[in-house]
C-alpha cells in the first residue's frame, strides 16, 4: 500500500470538519485514518483507527512509501488528577506518549532524539524486527547519549495491539511507554464501530512531592491514560455498538480489570488476534505486566458502566495510610516502615510510639517516626467546618456522610480518600463526556476506574452537540483543569 502526504490530507477533506480538540481530535483522526485507508486501497480492508482517551496521536509524513514518525524522550509535567501535577518522563510532552498507529506490512521510520539527562534506548515490545532494530542497550544497539538520536526502520511483520517502552527499568517507572497499534491487513471479522486504548501505570509519590519514587514496591496513583479517576475521560458509545477495548500494563503489577453491565471476550494480546475458538464470556480480564488484552462487547445494556482495576488498592488515590485512633489522638506517628505501617509489630502497645499507625508504607527512604499529628477532616465533629485542602478548592467538601459514632467503630476512617460525596469534584472534572452524569458520581471514582457510557442514540447525539461546541471554541479546558497538564 503505497500513501502520500498529499494521499492523507486529501482523505482529511473528504472527511469534512478538520481537526478538534481533546478527545474530539482523536475521534476526527481515526475516521481521517479509516477514509485515507478506504481512498487508497478500497473499502473491502480499510481499519478503524483507534482512540486513546486523554493521549494524542503520533502523527506522521511519508518518504515514499515508509511512514515517518518522531519520538522525543523528554522530562514532562503532567497534571494526573486536578491540582495533582507530577514529574514523569515520557514522549513528545505525554506520559504515557502519544499512540502509534500503522499497518501490517507497512514499512515504518521511528526517529528517536534523547532530551532526557541520562542514555535510553527504545525497545519494540513484541515487534518481530532485525536485531539491531530491537534497543536493547549493550546488545543490538548502543544506548542513546543525552542529546543523541537513534533512527528504527523496519516492516511490520504483524497486526495486534503492541506498545513501545525505554528499555532503561527505572525509566519505565518513569512514565516512559506508549501504544503501537498494528492494524491487520485484512479487517478483523466482526468489525467494530468503537476502538479503544487504554494503558494502565502506577506512580509512588510521597506526600507534598511531585516526583515519583522509581524504587517502590508500592504505589498510591494509578492511572489510566495518564489520569487517575475521576479525571480521565469517559468513553463514549451508542446502544447498539459493538465496542473493543484494548488494555496495555507496563508497571510492576497485574491488574484484574472489571467492566460492569457486560459480558466481554477476549479476542487478542500482544502477540495478536485470538483464534475465535478459544473465545469466551468473562467480564474481568487479567493484564499481566507486560501484557496486552484486547477484549470486545456488543454494548446491549444502556447506562454509564465503570471499568476498573479489581485490586483494591488501586481503586484508591494518595493511599497512606491514617487509620483509626491517628485522627482522634495527639500525638500519635504518622511517619514509619513499611512493617510498622502494615501492623507488622515487634513489641509493646499497638498505639505506643514505636507502633503507631504511619504514612507512606515504604514510598520513601528512611521513614522514621518522628512526626506527631491528628489529620482527621473527616471527624465528625470537624466535617461541618471542614476546608478544602490546597489546590482542591473545587470539591464538594461539605457535611461528611458518616455515623454520629463513627468515632467509636475500629477501621474508621479508612485509609486514602473517603469514597464519599465529600469527596465529589464534579466541576473540576466536568467535561462533554461527563454530561447527564448523576451527581456526586466522581466522589467514587478513584485511581485505575474510568466510566464507559452506552448511551441511546438522542443522549449520545447529545454529547456529540457538546463535543462540537468544544470545538468551536477553541478547544477551551473545562472548568478545574487548568491545562497545566502538556495532554492535548
Amino acid at each position: 500500500m503505497q500513501h502520500t502526504r498529499r494521499d492523507f490530507l486529501q482523505g482529511a477533506v473528504a472527511i469534512g470538519a478538520g481537526a478538534v480538540a481533546h478527545g474530539d481530535l482523536a475521534e476526527t483522526r481515526a475516521r481521517v485514518e479509516a477514509a485515507r485507508c478506504r481512498g487508497s486501497s478500497g473499502a473491502s480492508d480499510a481499519y478503524r483507527a483507534v482512540v486513546t482517551p486523554d493521549v494524542p496521536d503520533l502523527a506522521f509524513e511519508m518518504d515514499g512509501d515508509v511512514k515517518v514518525f518522531h519520538l522525543v524522550a523528554e522530562p514532562v509535567k503532567q497534571e494526573i488528577f486536578p491540582g495533582k501535577i507530577l514529574n514523569l518522563w515520557g514522549y513528545n510532552g505525554s506520559a504515557p506518549g502519544p499512540t502509534i498507529q500503522a499497518r501490517q506490512g507497512e514499512r515504518v521510520r521511528i526517529i528517536v532524539d534523547n532530551h532526557l539527562p541520562e542514555p535510553t534506548s527504545m525497545h519494540w515490545h513484541g515487534f518481530d524486527i532485525p536485531f539491531d532494530m530491537d534497543g536493547g542497550p549493550g546488545l543490538s544497539q548502543d544506548a542513546i547519549s543525552p542529546g543523541g538520536r537513534y533512527v528504527y526502520e523496519f516492516t511490520l511483520q504483524q497486526e495486534g495491539t503492541l506498545f513501545y517502552h525505554s528499555h532503561m527499568a527505572m525509566q519505565e517507572m518513569m512514565g516512559m511507554i506508549g501504544a503501537f497499534i498494528m492494524h491487520p491487513a485484512e479487517a478483523y471479522d466482526p468489525a467494530v464501530e468503537k476502538d479503544f486504548a487504554i494503558i494502565l501505570q502506577e506512580f509512588a509519590v510521597l506526600p507534598n512531592n511531585p516526583t515519583p519514587n522509581s524504587m517502590s514496591m508500592e504505589f498510591n496513583w494509578l492511572t489510566l491514560n495518564g489520569k487517575s479517576g475521576p479525571a480521565n475521560t469517559p468513553l463514549i458509545v451508542r446502544l447498539g455498538d459493538r465496542v473493543r477495548l484494548r488494555f496495555i500494563n507496563l508497571g510492576m503489577d497485574h491488574h484484574p480489570i472489571h467492566m460492569h453491565g457486560h459480558q466481554l471476550v477476549i479476542t487478542g494480546t500482544e502477540g495478536g488476534r485470538q483464534p475465535r475458538a478459544t473465545w469466551g464470556p468473562n467480564n474481568t480480564v487479567l493484564v499481566g505486566v507486560a501484557q496486552s488484552r484486547n477484549v470486545e462487547f456488543v454494548a446491549t445494556n444502556p447506562g454509564d458502566w465503570m471499568i476498573h482495576c479489581h485490586m483494591p488498592h488501586h481503586m484508591m488515590n494518595q493511599m497512606s495510610s491514617m487509620a483509626g485512633p491517628m485522627t482522634r489522638r495527639a500525638g500519635m506517628p504518622a511517619v514509619a516502615g513499611m512493617e510498622e505501617g502494615m501492623g507488622m509489630l515487634r513489641g509493646g502497645a499497638a498505639t505506643a510510639r514505636e507502633n503507631g499507625p504511619s504514612m507512606g508504607r515504604g514510598i520513601g527512604v528512611g521513614s522514621a517516626l518522628t512526626q506527631p499529628t491528628t489529620n482527621g477532616p473527616m471527624s465528625a465533629q470537624s466535617s461541618s467546618s471542614q476546608q478544602a485542602a490546597p489546590g482542591m478548592g473545587g470539591m464538594q467538601m461539605g457535611q461528611a456522610d458518616v455515623s454520629k459514632d463513627a468515632n467509636s467503630v475500629p477501621g474508621f476512617p479508612q485509609d486514602a480518600f473517603m469514597e464519599s460525596p465529600a469527596m465529589a469534584m464534579d466541576a473540576m472534572v466536568e467535561k462533554p463526556e461527563t454530561h447527564g452524569l448523576r451527581p456526586g458520581w466522581s466522589g467514587y471514582m478513584q485511581g485505575m476506574m474510568t466510566l464507559i457510557r452506552v448511551l441511546p442514540a438522542e443522549r449520545y447525539e447529545e454529547i456529540e452537540r457538546l463535543r462540537e461546541e468544544r470545538r468551536k471554541n477553541g478547544g477551551a479546558a473545562m472548568p478545574g483543569m487548568d491545562g497545566s497538564s502538556k495532554k492535548r
